[in-house]
């Protein structure tokens, strides 16, 4: 082996063995952070979870009573999606269903819709969206309390031609100069509660493993 080979040969392995080293620490890091990751993100779950249910109302813990729901029109999904459950001392008291708005200005809209067992919605939450900085601002709850227009509604209430933004005919305020927005978010949040009557027995039987698809 000529003395340029030699170098070369050992280049690569000094360049092996940090591979190696680095990858170890690395994989060494993750498994003594993972657990702090995992329960930073349980915790902001649980908080946005508990921003669309009545405080006090249950005694569960939602993240550990959940469904893994097949892909749906209603829900504007296409990947599955969660519900999670709330019940007192065993009994049903509420749904938070996610649900996608797919026909924002932007694109998707992002939402948790809380939905109690009499079929009112309780609370629903904007989770992420690419709306237009100020347009689709007033979507948020941290800038705006527009969300709170769906507190107390029902598939009933307004009947089924009020869901519309008063523009199109329908029972909700919008923003002047941005109606898409609120077009999409109040269609979605009808959608979920036309899911929700629709599946409402599987979607509060209880899960025989956390996270489990309901069958057909």
């Amino acid at each position: 082996m000529t003395p340029l080979l030699r170098s070369a040969a050992r280049a690569a392995l000094v360049l092996l063995g940090f591979t190696i080293v680095g990858t170890g620490v690395l994989a060494y890091t993750y498994d003594i952070t993972r657990p702090a990751i995992t329960r930073n993100e349980d915790a902001a779950r649980l908080k946005l979870i508990s921003e669309t249910l009545v405080p006090g109302s249950y005694d569960n813990n939602p993240l550990h009573d959940a469904l893994l729901l097949p892909p749906h029109q209603l829900l504007g999904t296409t990947l599955p999606s969660h519900v999670w459950r709330a019940r007192k001392a065993g009994a049903p008291v509420a749904l938070v269903l996610e649900a996608t708005a797919p026909d924002g200005y932007s694109g998707n809209i992002n939402m948790l819709v809380g939905i109690g067992a009499d079929g009112r919605i309780i609370g629903v939450r904007v989770v992420s969206h690419k709306e237009t900085p100020g347009l689709g601002d007033y979507i948020d709850i941290a800038k705006s309390a527009w969300i709170h227009i769906f507190d107390g509604k029902a598939l009933d209430n307004p009947a089924s031609g009020g869901w519309k933004v008063k523009k199109d005919g329908g029972q909700f305020d919008y923003m002047a100069g941005a109606t898409i927005t609120p077009r999409a978010v109040v269609k979605a949040v009808h959608h979920a509660l036309e899911y929700e009557a629709a599946h409402r027995k599987e979607l509060y039987a209880p899960a025989p493993h956390p996270e489990s698809t309901p069958g057909a």
